[in-house]
């Protein structure tokens, strides 16, 4: 039988052999160009509508949040999307070598919340979008 710091050891091995690694957090850099920024808003507003938001509602506030960026580039750093329907969704652009995936990781409404930054909630690709770190 191993001992239990060996057994300890051999567990973190096979978590971190199993885990998806670190996910490098971005930004849309080419956000001013019109496709991109047609392919983000459809993103979010797909996501949101998996979310159980009404089709006017994602669509609403996926132009709201992309005008958002648009005006005030704020770098690498997750972002929030505040509904009417009182939830808050927590986004990331995670940067990949040849492609930018858009992550929802968190929601909370009311004193409800839940996040998921293993495998995340929910997940979009964004071509014609390139990211940067």
């Amino acid at each position: 039988m191993r001992s239990p710091p060996a057994l300890l050891l051999a567990l973190a091995a096979a978590a971190a052999a199993f885990s998806p690694g670190c996910a490098a957090v971005g930004s849309v850099a080419n956000i001013d160009d019109g496709a991109c920024r047609a392919t983000l808003s459809q993103a979010i507003s797909t996501i949101l509508a998996g979310e159980h938001e009404t089709p006017a509602t994602a669509d609403g506030l996926a132009s709201q949040a992309v005008e958002g960026m648009v005006l005030v580039h704020q770098g690498p750093r997750p972002f929030v999307v505040a509904s009417p329907s009182g939830a808050d969704y927590f986004f990331f652009v995670q940067v990949r070598k040849t492609s930018c995936l858009l992550r929802l990781y968190g929601r909370q409404k009311g004193f409800w919340s839940y996040t998921n930054d293993i495998t995340y909630i929910a997940t979009q690709p964004l071509p014609g979008c390139t990211c940067s770190e």
